[in-house]
């Protein structure tokens, strides 16, 4: 009994001694600091973004410098991704400063690479060096068509860490840059579109042929954005045994789904107003 009531007292005694008015105009002057500094942080995030936004959708676009809008978008989101780090940056070492953490001597004395180390931040490091290495070499740009690994789509988004390639059937993937090592570009020369038209061995051939010419030459090229006129590419065994007539033809990047779906349509319908059976 008597010793809880020392501890008591004691506790009473240390809670007396302890200068509240001090603890909480530091807390105070802790709080008012953060506060400020976040305010003037989202300031220059604000004044930094219009002015980044208004060089990159302004200025260099309207210059004769002749920097593609592909490559201008690409720059100008990695532009505002590194900005963000740097401010974010800033904050938390502020932010540790006020609380009375010394950052700079606690990053002198573990080294930095140590202090990489601790933090995990090898694959950051790995992400940020293969990131410039791809805008470097130029090997794609936001609005491209593309297949990293097992994923095709359009790029959407080139930052320091991650690539976002939007798939065709709307996902959204974040691919980490240190994963990106081998990248299919399909927006950067003419695609090639392919049909292919099942024939019998005994099909008239001279026939069919017209036919596809004739398909061909009633063809809306710039509709279709076709830069080169469908050809008979040759012919090709399938797995039944029967044969097929490949057409091919050149499109931009992007039409060549389009187009192969129209033109295979067209000759199947032009074969069948002929009288030619194709095998089922």
């Amino acid at each position: 009994m008597n010793s809880s009531l020392n501890f008591n007292s004691l506790i009473k005694k240390m809670f007396l001694k302890v200068d509240w008015e001090s603890v909480i105009q530091h807390v105070a002057s802790v709080v008012f600091q953060l506060v400020l500094l976040t305010i003037v942080l989202l300031l220059i995030n604000w004044v930094g973004k219009k002015i980044i936004r208004h060089i990159f959708k302004t200025g260099l676009r309207k210059s004769k410098r002749g920097i593609s809008p592909k490559k201008l978008d690409t720059i100008y989101t990695l532009v505002l991704n590194v900005f963000k780090y740097i401010l974010m940056f800033f904050w938390i070492y502020a932010l540790l400063s006020a609380i009375g953490i010394p950052v700079g001597t606690l990053i002198a004395g573990a080294g930095i690479f140590s202090l990489a180390i601790g933090l995990g931040a090898q694959g950051f490091v790995s992400d940020m060096v293969n990131g410039f290495f791809i805008l470097l070499e130029q090997q794609i740009s936001v609005g491209d068509l593309i297949q990293v690994n097992n994923i095709e789509g359009e790029v959407t988004y080139v930052g320091i860490r991650t690539t976002q390639v939007k798939s065709f059937d709307g996902t959204l993937n974040y691919i980490p840059n240190r994963n990106i090592t081998i990248v299919s570009n399909l927006s950067r020369n003419n695609m090639r579109a392919l049909m292919e038209i099942p024939v019998s061995s005994d099909s008239p051939f001279d026939k069919i042929t017209q036919t596809i010419d004739e398909v061909n030459d009633n063809l809306n090229l710039k509709e279709l954005q076709i830069t080169q006129k469908p050809y008979i590419f040759g012919f090709s065994n399938l797995n039944d045994g029967t044969l097929s007539i490949q057409v091919a033809c050149y499109t931009i990047p992007g039409a060549q789904y389009n187009a192969k779906n129209v033109l295979l349509e067209k000759y199947l319908n032009a074969l069948k107003e002929a009288g030619i059976n194709l095998p089922k």
